[in-house]
């Protein structure tokens, strides 16, 4: 089994509606994010997937998020675009941009450099 991981950067304000706290107010994030992929079968060059293809695919989602007020999209309109929201939005925007032999393994996101989640399906 062959896993592979890419990770992209993108800057977007939030946030939490009914906090109790500081985060209740409107605050931005430098966010990152990480994509595991994970597949047995080697294409003829021996790659699972191209680490720009990768790229390429992850980055089509993060476009929608990237330089936006994150409670204005329709994925955070009713849910809080919390990290724990985010990762599982990307996860799910995410998970049929692959080919069959390709298993999009999680989704972690980092809203700094010491708090991250990460979303899976088992």
């Amino acid at each position: 089994m062959y896993e592979l991981t890419t990770i992209v950067d993108f800057e977007a304000a939030h946030q939490l509606r009914n906090y109790p706290g500081k985060c209740a107010r409107l605050h931005g994030h430098n966010w990152q994010v990480e994509v595991t992929v994970a597949g047995n079968k080697l294409d003829e060059m021996g790659m699972l997937i191209d680490f720009k293809v990768l790229k390429q695919k992850v980055n089509q989602v993060i476009e929608g998020l990237d330089h936006y007020y994150l409670n204005e999209l329709e994925a955070f309109r009713e849910n809080n675009p919390s990290a724990e929201n985010i990762s599982q939005y990307i996860y799910q925007t995410l998970k049929n941009k692959f080919i069959p032999n390709i298993k999009l393994c999680q989704v972690k996101v980092w809203e700094s450099p010491r708090s991250a989640v990460t979303y899976r399906e088992d």
